[in-house]
């Protein structure tokens, strides 16, 4: 989409041209493009049609709001989840700040946020196509600008002023997680985090730990069972070290609890959430249900009891198989299982082709594990804990 497209996009003029596209159910069509041709030009058309797929597809990401947004599909890949933004914004306003600079807002999803956390936002965005669709979307101006050239003016205006940046994080050959590929680069990223402001970076949950400085508090973040980043924050209300924290409102921290150790497979297997894996803090979670890892370097923990948590799936286990295809094979054959869960950590196989070797057939549905233990590869077979076995007779 060029500027021309985007500014008609967000004006009074397109809005009939969305109301059609809207109508559609399909607007990917060959029908719809032909429909919408006929009202507007083929480019106004395209990007009404784009805005209304892009807005469905939304709403699971950011919820109602997703039907009244400008999008484009790279910012909405990188916008965060609005449960995840909007509880950074609470936590950023409950640091006394009341105004932020957002740098490199995207599409102004955080933005929004922050506004409806009481914050007046100045929002900064390079992308000058983007900038107009942010606009719209936040109702006030969007400066368009490098952030390594607006930031030190807006700094020096301002020695209150709070910070939040979410680098891009995309290449010519898509989405990337390496630090280098940052914009704005990392040393530009680091310095915002000396302290001296409310500062908070979100940054992919791959950020390697080596990068993040003890003063500095690294918050992996979860919602709904998928860690979506790591927040890097400095300054008033930062406190220092790493933890993982669920959306919900619960928190783990590192406390310097020692080694799990290493034991037996117990009646229960729990694997912790990615967030708590991420952050470097298995053992800390282990200490807290007292359970034990079954092998070195591998995130499966087993303890002989349930133990309830938001920081972990918990599974029964049921039986324990060697890693053997044949034995597996007679083992889903016996027991009529048509729907098979596979999951592994540390071991190197396609759970899909594995699943397909195996010949399901049946009405049984189970779960399997297969994970290294001290004694070798094991399979694992379990139930979330709580749920009925769901295997015939």
């Amino acid at each position: 989409m060029d500027v021309a497209t985007a500014r008609w996009l967000v004006s009074d003029a397109a809005g009939p041209a969305l109301r059609a596209a809207a109508a559609e159910a399909d607007p990917g069509s060959l029908g719809a493009a032909t429909r919408l041709r006929a009202l507007v030009e083929p480019d106004q058309a395209a990007a009404v049609l784009d805005q209304v797929a892009l807005r469905r597809r939304a709403v699971a990401k950011l919820g109602p709001r997703a039907e009244n947004l400008f999008l484009t599909a790279d910012g909405l890949e990188q916008a965060t989840r609005w449960p995840v933004a909007a509880r950074r914004a609470a936590r950023l306003a409950a640091t006394g700040a009341t105004r932020v600079a957002d740098l490199g807002c995207g599409l102004g999803v955080d933005a929004l946020a922050l506004q409806d956390a009481g914050l007046h936002v100045i929002a900064v965005e390079r992308d000058e196509v983007t900038a107009v669709l942010a606009q719209a979307n936040l109702g006030t101006e969007v400066l368009v600008g490098d952030v390594t050239d607006l930031w030190p003016q807006l700094a020096a205006s301002d020695p209150d002023l709070a910070v939040f940046a979410d680098p891009a994080r995309r290449t010519g050959a898509g989405r990337s997680w390496r630090v280098e590929d940052l914009s704005p680069p990392w040393p530009f990223v680091e310095a915002l985090l000396d302290g001296t402001r409310p500062a908070c970076v979100k940054l992919g949950p791959g950020v390697p730990h080596s990068l993040i400085v003890d003063t500095v508090e690294a918050e992996w973040v979860s919602d709904a069972g998928s860690v979506v980043e790591c927040a890097l924050w400095a300054g008033p209300g930062a406190r220092p070290g790493r933890r993982a924290a669920i959306v919900d409102g619960v928190e783990l921290a590192d406390t310097g609890r020692p080694s799990a150790g290493v034991g037996a497979i117990e009646e229960y297997l729990y694997e912790p959430d990615g967030a708590v894996v991420r952050a470097g803090l298995v053992d800390e979670f282990a200490g807290l249900v007292k359970a034990h890892r079954i092998t070195d370097g591998i995130a499966y923990l087993s303890a002989p009891w349930d133990m309830p948590t938001p920081f972990a799936t918990v599974f029964a286990v049921r039986e324990v198989l060697p890693f053997d295809e044949k034995v597996l094979r007679a083992w889903v054959r016996e027991r009529g299982v048509g729907t098979l869960e596979i999951k592994k950590r540390g071991l190197e196989f396609d759970p899909a082709a594995l699943r397909r070797r195996l010949r399901l057939r049946g009405r049984g549905v189970a779960t399997l594990v297969v994970t290294p233990t001290r004694d070798g590869a094991r399979v694992l077979v379990c139930g979330r804990a709580g749920q009925a076995q769901s295997l015939p007779d």
